[in-house]
């Protein structure tokens, strides 16, 4: 069973192109599982059966685990299952019988418009500014004119802006790639920071990545988060995150009127589901209106 854990693994990064943190994930949960089997008397993949999948689940509700952990779970060895039986590991595949808890989302942190200029507009140039006021304002103006996740904003390259168009080439997860638009407040602030800030961070080991650290590394998304955090406090907002910004370009987008589908392409969302939590947010966002505003609410 160890054997087929590193198999399981390396088919994950190799074959499904997942992320190093995703394998990480499914592997644990695998583990997991494969621990509960053998306690359970099991000693080849082929005794698990979907009472005993039912069972590991069981007993980590016990433990207290969060319905979104055990969703999480249950992908993982439904993945395992199906992997184990197309490899001929096993001869039937249990894990497509198990129905997981679906998963409660809440929706998602969501700032107003005029907050998200006061957070992105508290880096507007005024006089002399040093090499890190710069780039994070960059940062910020790409962050929430493309609505890109922070692990994607850290992996640009100089080459991947196509600054005629004002377009980015982005690489999501699984290595997808797209392109998102961007527009001239992002624009300015790339000119600016490519300008007169990057050279400075710039050293031989810099390569072509478009954001760099003090030490002209490539910058890490622990920097990126600090940044985000910054700005919002100097806004006067409550903590931030990246993924905040994110949120809020896709909410403000289909309150402009975009198309569902052309978010999903501009978010790098593999399904529709979800994107679709953001009509909800926009759906909360009028109620709120419509009380505040209407004499009969």
């Amino acid at each position: 069973m160890r054997e087929s854990v590193d198999d399981f693994g390396q088919h994950l990064a190799r074959i499904d192109n997942r992320s190093a943190q995703t394998v990480r994930g499914y592997l644990v949960d695998v583990v997991s599982l494969l621990d509960h089997a053998a306690d359970s008397g099991a000693t080849t993949l082929a005794e698990i059966d979907i009472a005993m999948l039912r069972s590991w689940l069981a007993a980590r509700m016990r433990q207290g685990a969060a319905r979104t952990s055990q969703a999480r779970r249950a992908a993982a060895v439904r993945a395992f299952t199906a992997w184990a039986r197309r490899t001929g590991r096993t001869p039937t595949d249990p894990g497509a019988h198990l129905v997981s808890p679906k998963a409660h989302r809440p929706l998602p942190t969501v700032l107003r418009a005029d907050q998200a200029a006061a957070l992105v507009g508290g880096h507007a140039p005024s006089g002399e500014q040093d090499d890190e006021t710069l780039r994070d304002r960059a940062v910020l103006e790409l962050l929430y004119a493309t609505g890109v996740r922070v692990s994607e904003l850290c992996g640009l390259d100089q080459a991947d802006l196509d600054e005629a168009r004002r377009v980015v080439r982005v690489f999501g997860k699984g290595a997808k790639e797209r392109a998102v638009p961007y527009g001239l407040p992002a624009q300015k602030a790339l000119d600016d920071y490519r300008r007169h800030a990057r050279p400075s961070l710039a050293n031989p080991s810099s390569g072509d990545a478009l954001f760099l650290g003090v030490k002209g590394g490539r910058l890490q998304p622990t920097v990126v988060r600090r940044i985000v955090d910054a700005a919002a406090r100097a806004a006067g907002l409550p903590h931030t995150k990246p993924h905040d910004l994110r949120h809020s370009a896709a909410t403000h987008l289909l309150d402009g009127g975009a198309d569902l589908r052309a978010v999903q392409d501009l978010l790098g969302h593999a399904s529709l589901s979800s994107t679709q939590i953001y009509t909800h947010v926009s759906t909360e966002r009028l109620r709120a209106a419509f009380k505040q505003a209407h004499p009969r609410a």
